[in-house]
């Protein structure tokens, strides 16, 4: 399979190509994409998403027909060589991670997404919205556990006048990897190639992320363990040699130890406690990198887990406070609520901004069932404490039976939204794929965005010429 990301000779709009009479690299003017590609599919948002896009924004035409900037494999085969000392981890054995092409959006887009993170920290930060969590939620889940600097991941739908906040992420995947996705980008010539790194940065540019990253964890242990020196950190999760983003554990594995700490990668269920301490193969745990979406740590095999984090015995972020501060989908349809927001401190055009870029999200309850049903071709379900599509429902392929799960069950109930499309060559041949961009950052500041391209209902990494694509911002 030959995706745009292999180079110049892929022929579409924007390509690169070699003059043979000079050997140098021109640009095609023709326009071979000249036609629609559109697919059919049955996902979660209308087909035709290119339609429903902003007039006159640049990004929107890039997306359909550029393709002269694209991911260097061979350049990214070297950096994971240099900072896992495995290139085939990430390339070979998981062909469906990265994309290999880039994803343009527009400055003022960029510009109402940091906007939207910002004022979520905001008005999350509030005493009002605390009080708001801690009744709604269970004693595991306690403000007082929470931290301030939570590395949070913000999903975005760019099909719509206004960019669309569908989820938050407390345990956000990828980071890393679309760190060495943007370090790897080219294109077909070094005027195009020039301003890549600065186009891919967010607040902070790539360079400095890995030590942003870095001084997150410290932060986070400072906060808890004042002048007591961070010895071992541990990234856990369930079986974290089998899941699909193994290569970003290893990331992060090099990038503490060139801190100076000890980083194991360990299973779950490793984990022990003894005299009052958390180990793991019998080495004391300090801090617990947390990888686990079981996000209030119900399950059996966390019960160490759950109790180093509530008996403090050592450091774990995220935690369930953690998540329940930030990633409850509930909070959706809180941050919609103008009263909240304005206890909070948000001002009416703070509020109005909220407003505009999140979507009616409502608490799915028995008595709204009826009205529910009705209106379910415009909704989509999603368990409050779910993550990656897991359980979650597109309302036009609901059957009754599922139906009345969603009822006995904690859900949310958010409106369809649409999104943006890129289009790639895979195959050879043009597609348009959908497009979700996630925002990366910490404490209302967004470090790093990159976007997922896939077919389909929702986000996944099994779609030819989809994965994780690096966001180049335009300039304004």
């Amino acid at each position: 399979m030959r995706h745009s990301s292999q180079g110049p000779r892929a022929r579409a709009n924007g390509h690169a190509a070699t003059d043979p009479a000079n050997d140098a690299t021109r640009l095609r003017t023709e326009t071979p994409l000249d036609k629609s590609y559109h697919f059919h599919d049955s996902g979660n948002v209308d087909t035709q998403a290119t339609a429903n896009a902003p007039a006159g924004r640049l990004a929107s035409a890039l997306n359909a027909a550029c393709q002269c900037i694209w991911l260097d494999r061979e350049r990214l085969h070297a950096q994971l060589e240099l900072a896992t000392g495995n290139t085939g981890l990430l390339l070979d054995e998981r062909p469906g991670l990265a994309a290999g092409s880039v994803v343009f959006v527009d400055r003022q887009d960029a510009a109402a997404m940091d906007r939207t993170c910002a004022l979520m920290h905001r008005a999350l930060m509030s005493p009002a919205f605390a009080r708001h969590v801690g009744i709604h939620s269970a004693q595991v889940a306690s403000p007082a556990r929470d931290s301030a600097g939570a590395l949070l991941g913000f999903d975005f739908h760019l099909g719509s006048a206004d960019p669309q906040l569908i989820e938050i992420n407390t345990n956000p995947g990828g980071l890393l990897v679309n760190l060495e996705l943007a370090r790897a980008l080219t294109a077909c010539c070094d005027q195009v190639a020039a301003p890549l790194a600065r186009l891919a940065s967010g607040s902070i540019g790539l360079d400095e992320l890995a030590t942003h990253v870095v001084g997150h964890f410290a932060a986070e242990w400072q906060r808890a363990r004042g002048d007591a020196r961070l010895e071992t950190i541990a990234i856990v999760d369930d079986d974290p040699h089998g899941q699909f983003l193994f290569p970003e554990f290893v990331l992060y594995q090099r990038l503490f130890e060139r801190a100076g700490w000890h980083a194991p990668i360990v299973d779950a269920a490793e984990l022990e406690i003894c005299d009052g301490r958390l180990v793991a193969n019998g080495r004391r745990i300090d801090l617990v990198y947390n990888r686990v979406t079981d996000f209030y740590l119900a399950e059996p095999r966390h019960a160490a887990l759950r109790r180093a984090s509530e008996e403090d015995l050592a450091v774990v972020t995220p935690n369930p406070s953690t998540h329940a501060r930030w990633a409850d989908k509930r909070l959706l349809a809180w941050l919609r609520d103008e009263a909240l927001l304005g206890e909070a401190g948000l001002d009416a055009d703070e509020r109005s901004h909220l407003l505009k870029t999140i979507p009616p999200t409502e608490i799915v309850t028995a008595d709204a069932a009826d009205d529910l049903w009705q209106r379910r071709k415009e909704l989509f379900f999603k368990p409050v404490s779910g993550y990656g599509s897991k359980a979650a429902y597109r309302g036009d392929k609901l059957t009754r039976r599922t139906f009345e799960h969603i009822l006995a069950n904690r859900y949310v109930a958010q409106t369809l939204v649409p999104t943006s499309v890129r289009r790639v060559i895979a195959d050879g041949q043009p597609m348009d794929l959908r497009v979700d961009v996630r925002n990366y950052g910490s404490a209302g500041a967004t470090w790093l965005r990159a976007a997922r391209l896939y077919r389909g209902q929702t986000t996944n990494f099994r779609t030819p010429g989809g994965g994780f694509a690096s966001v180049l911002t335009l300039p304004g």
